[in-house]
């Protein structure tokens, strides 16, 4: 894929901002992903520490060696790197009115029970839009996506959580076909030296929707 953007690269690691669309392994069904994508383009092929779903942008950890894989493993799992997303969202009815909270509603994984923690903090909202920024405290499969939905803020364009015949309508009148969830900086330890924060720019696609929802672009918010 011409335009996969590097953020980062180091002797340990690359950091990638993965485009909307693009599914991180393969599977049924999938002929191109990340995965496939990095063998083509470095040697020894880069590894996955972390996931982002196919329909979400942004930011994704890679390593260079199996030894630095296990560090940012370590690092991901043991909560020691932070990961913030910004999310678009319909504000529906009973949706929480404060500026900032956590979601604490435990979520399945695999048929058993886990703790989840979600943080957010909405930045501007207008006409039952809201712009959040998000950060995780845990990791459960699709987090974000299943925590906003149920306090009432699905994520526009989300296919499987979301509102559909909302989605259905944004996609007509405004023409951004996107999920819009972006994974917008993470911030790690190397094995040697300070804290590197990395930050994905924000997808014109995303900034679109601002303008035309009338709410200021992000890229002045943050």
């Amino acid at each position: 894929m011409k335009g996969l953007e590097t953020l980062y690269e180091d002797d340990e690691c690359i950091v990638i901002n993965k485009p909307a669309g693009l599914p991180v392994q393969g599977g049924r069904g999938v002929s191109v992903s990340l995965d496939v994508i990095l063998a083509d383009l470095w040697k020894p092929r880069p590894l996955l520490v972390h996931r982002l779903d196919k329909e979400t942008s942004g930011v994704i950890l890679t390593a260079k060696t199996p030894s630095a894989a296990a560090y940012f493993s370590r690092i991901i799992a043991g909560k020691n790197a932070v990961k913030k997303y910004i999310a678009l969202c319909h504000c529906a009815e009973g949706a929480p009115e404060q500026i900032s909270g956590v979601i604490t509603n435990g979520l399945t994984q695999k048929g058993v029970l886990k703790d989840a923690v979600t943080y957010y903090k909405r930045f501007a909202e207008k006409d039952g839009f809201a712009l959040f920024q998000i950060e995780l405290g845990t990791g459960r499969t699709h987090q974000i996506r299943r925590h906003l939905s149920q306090s009432g803020l699905p994520v526009i364009g989300d296919d499987k959580y979301g509102d559909f015949s909302l989605n259905k309508r944004f996609r007509k009148e405004c023409g951004v076909k996107q999920m819009l969830l972006h994974a917008s900086s993470l911030s790690f330890p190397p094995q040697n030296g300070k804290t590197i924060e990395i930050s994905a720019p924000i997808p014109a696609y995303f900034n679109k929707a601002l303008e035309i929802l009338g709410i200021a672009q992000i890229n002045n918010l943050i």
